[in-house]
């Protein structure tokens, strides 16, 4: 603002900078003097502009507090306590505990007082877990606030008339009108160390599950910008779920964001949890974000991780149902910080978001209450922002950076099946390619419900071993035929003799394909039941019985071929000579087990 306005030829007197000095004791003249000098050179004022006003305030204590504005000045003894405070819960946390005192003296003999300064603002209105507050005119997006009750919020709508919405992250009931909020000058964060692997904690970083504290000292930011096209490299290593029909037809690589996409109850949570269980001795954390989620189906996650002993590599960040909006649109990027630690530490990780619909839902929640627009199907204009930065974190680091990677597998719900609805679309456009489960294949049986037209990895085979990859052969083209003949033979009664063979054939393939929750297979298992398989095999068993057959069979090359299954999970190449030899074992088994004769039920 300049010192003199000039309208309509008539000249305004300057307004005066206005120092509101809160005290027991007044300040002496003096004082006034020197403060209404420091005041004007830091606001650069002349002295004559300054206006000092002074309130006698108890509460205040010895020394002044200054307010000019939103800028606060905290001169009072109490002030004076809160920073050394600071400095004292800032020291390390030593588990012997003999470095303590030395560290207090230290900080002790070094502490000197600063100004007091901190940017203070009043709340307006507070109703639905979301404040409005007055000032603060240099808060930014996504910056942490702090209300005097000790409840901490973030900056998520900044208005033009000077107010900010904030989202709250705790109890809003010691809140009102009027209460006093100060920056932090830091955005959201959460704590994290080694010691949180195993653990369940809160979008906060707080440990929920009954343990003792985390102890983190790394404060890692749960926004951050995803890694450029040079901090990355392709992706070429595979991340094997174990689930046989999408390792085959829809490989997915460390490094790769796989979208999981169905109707309620037809098994994407369950697909995500037996990838977390077939990662075990494989050097990947997991993490599991539950977003919205019943509190009673979290702690029976936590107790099957725990019984297949895949809870010490896997951390699991819970926003429950019960939770606030708030804590529930903050998850995924707590899940997400947590992951991407690891990454830059050089580890393979494996993220799962479940789900995104409920998130997108939380995030509209938010806005309705910050009074922002709605768009298409209610949902503010901003949601595809809201994921693809989340999303797009994900990546293969370069050997510069580690070479860590972040793999995720996005959960999406759909509505009859309608993948064109607005979220579904989004988040399809952001990934590298989708499993679409669907709904009648998992009522007839089919579990999982890979739908195999409508499922697609686009990075493919670079993802997979060079064994898998041969193995594979033309499965997929096979059961996209049968699923073609399967719908005309419904249409007509007499059937060539080729035509039945291939609807048999298709039909033994899709039995094969059914996999029990919570039993991923090995690299080995796949590769030779698709060999086989493909050989025909499994062609003069009853449908009914290709599962038991197949169990029964597995269980018979380990332990009569234990060497070819050592030579495929450590080799991973494929040959012409071990090809034939896991095919003349296969025709082993079935001349030892069945000797031509027929199956029966």
């Amino acid at each position: 603002m300049s010192d003199v306005d000039e309208v309509n030829g008539i000249v305004a007197e300057p307004e005066k900078l206005r120092v509101e000095i809160r005290c027991v004791v007044p300040p002496t003249e003096e004082q006034c003097g020197r403060l209404r000098a420091v005041m004007a050179q830091k606001y650069g004022r002349d002295a004559d502009d300054v206006e000092i006003v002074i309130h006698r305030d108890p509460a205040a204590a010895d020394g002044f507090n200054i307010f000019v504005g939103d800028d606060n000045y905290d001169w009072s003894t109490l002030g004076r306590i809160r920073q050394f405070r600071k400095t004292v819960q800032a020291l390390p946390k030593d588990p012997e505990g003999d470095r303590i005192v030395p560290l207090i003296r230290e900080d002790i003999a070094g502490f000197s007082l600063n100004t007091g300064y901190q940017q203070v603002g009043q709340v307006v209105s507070v109703s639905d877990s979301i404040a409005v507050i007055q000032g603060l005119r240099d808060v930014v997006y996504g910056e942490i606030v702090l209300f005097e009750c000790g409840v901490k919020g973030m900056a998520l709508d900044i208005r033009t008339d000077g107010t900010t919405g904030i989202v709250l992250f705790g109890d809003s009931a010691d809140i009102v009108a009027g209460s006093r909020v100060v920056r932090t000058k830091r955005t959201a964060g959460i704590p994290i160390s080694n010691r949180i692997l195993g653990r369940m904690i809160d979008p906060l970083g707080n440990p929920i599950d009954g343990g003792e504290p985390i102890g983190a000292k790394k404060y890692y930011p749960l926004e951050r910008p995803a890694p450029g096209i040079v901090q990355r490299k392709p992706v070429s290593r595979p991340l094997e779920t174990g689930i046989l029909s999408i390792d085959a037809m829809f490989p997915i690589g460390r490094g790769q964001r796989e979208l999981i996409i169905g109707d309620r109850q037809t098994g994407k949570t369950s697909i995500a949890v037996d990838t977390i269980l077939n990662q075990k001795n494989k050097n990947v954390v997991c993490v599991y974000v539950a977003v919205c989620q019943k509190a009673s189906a979290i702690s029976k996650l936590m107790q099957t991780l725990k019984e297949s002993g895949a809870l010490e590599y896997t951390v699991v960040v819970s926003s429950s149902a019960s939770d606030s909006p708030s804590m529930q649109y903050i998850a995924p990027y707590a899940g997400c910080a947590v992951a991407e630690y690891f990454m830059y530490h050089g580890r393979d990780t494996l993220i799962i978001y479940d789900d995104l619909s409920k998130h997108a839902v939380a995030y509209r929640t938010i806005s309705l209450l910050l009074e922002r627009a709605p768009g298409r199907e209610a949902y503010p204009g901003d949601v595809f922002y809201l994921h693809s930065r989340l999303l797009e974190r994900s990546a293969q680091l370069s050997d510069a950076l580690g070479g860590g990677s972040m793999t995720a597998f996005p959960i999406v719900e759909t509505q009859a099946g309608d993948i064109s609805a607005y979220i579904p679309t989004n988040i399809i456009s952001i990934t590298d390619g989708q499993i679409f489960l669907d709904g009648e294949l998992f009522n007839a049986g089919q579990r999982p419900a890979v739908n195999i037209g409508l499922s697609v990895s686009r990075v493919g085979g670079s993802a997979q071993t060079n064994i898998m990859k041969k193995a594979v052969g033309t499965l997929r083209l096979d059961l996209a035929q049968y699923r073609e003949m399967q719908v005309f033979s419904q249409f007509g009664s007499d059937l060539d003799e080729q035509t039945k063979r291939q609807l048999k054939y298709g039909a033994g393939l899709m039995q094969l394909l059914r996999q029990k929750n919570r039993a991923p297979l090995s690299l080995w298992q796949q590769v030779v039941l698709l060999m086989t398989a493909q050989d025909g095999q499994f062609m003069n068993v009853p449908a009914s019985l290709i599962g038991k057959v197949r169990d029964d069979f597995l269980a018979w090359f380990e332990k009569k071929h234990g060497t070819i299954t050592l030579r495929i999970e450590h080799e991973k190449m494929h040959s012409q000579e071990l090809r034939e030899e896991i095919l003349e074992a296969g025709r082993e088994y079935f001349r030892e087990s069945f000797s031509g004769k027929a199956f029966k039920n």
